[in-house]
């Protein structure tokens, strides 16, 4: 299967997040996809962020990670995810705290400057630091994590183009079929 960064899959406003969303439909056991299990989409991924990430501007040109730091990427991705999703859906972070911070001082001991990793730790900590948490959301559709830069804080989804008009095109079939059943 080919697969293409594009700017869809940096739509959640901060380069952590974009990292934490590299596994689609993390929800589902049977149709997870981790995008960086394959090396080359780990290698090309910082030269996509360099030009579809909200955050590139921070960061400017990154560099993949060192291959003997893949496992404590990895580690961070995923305690990034856990951290943020359980801070969304319940407001408590207390017990997950802990663990990100722990793997952010392994991440960014071992990290080169201008890594990817040393980048995605950077971008937890303004995450973490963010004055507006409540601003941090759930995609609806795919379960993604994005920041809502929205005025009056209703964004629904990660991104309205590719999963706005899923869902509003699901809701559309389903009214059809009732009105042709009725």
């Amino acid at each position: 299967m080919t697969f293409a960064w594009t700017a869809h899959r940096f739509s959640s406003g901060a380069l952590a997040l974009d990292v934490a969303n590299s596994v689609v439909l993390r929800h589902s056991t049977s149709r997870r996809i981790d995008r960086f299990a394959a090396g080359e989409q780990l290698e090309s991924f910082p030269l996509a962020a360099a030009k579809f990430c909200a955050e590139r501007a921070l960061f400017g040109d990154v560099l993949p990670v060192a291959p003997e730091n893949r496992p404590n990427f990895i580690a961070l991705r995923e305690a990034t995810d856990r951290y943020f999703r359980q801070k969304v859906l319940t407001g408590n972070d207390d017990r997950l705290l802990a663990e990100l911070l722990e793997t952010l001082a392994v991440t960014l001991r071992d990290a080169k400057p201008n890594g990817l990793d040393a980048a995605t730790a950077h971008s937890v900590l303004r995450l973490i630091a963010m004055p507006d948490p409540e601003r941090m959301k759930i995609c609806r559709n795919c379960g993604w994590l994005f920041i809502d830069r929205s005025k009056n804080k209703s964004r629904a989804w990660c991104d309205m183009a590719v999963c706005g008009n899923r869902a509003k095109a699901s809701r559309h079939y389903r009214r059809k079929k009732e009105e042709e059943a009725t």
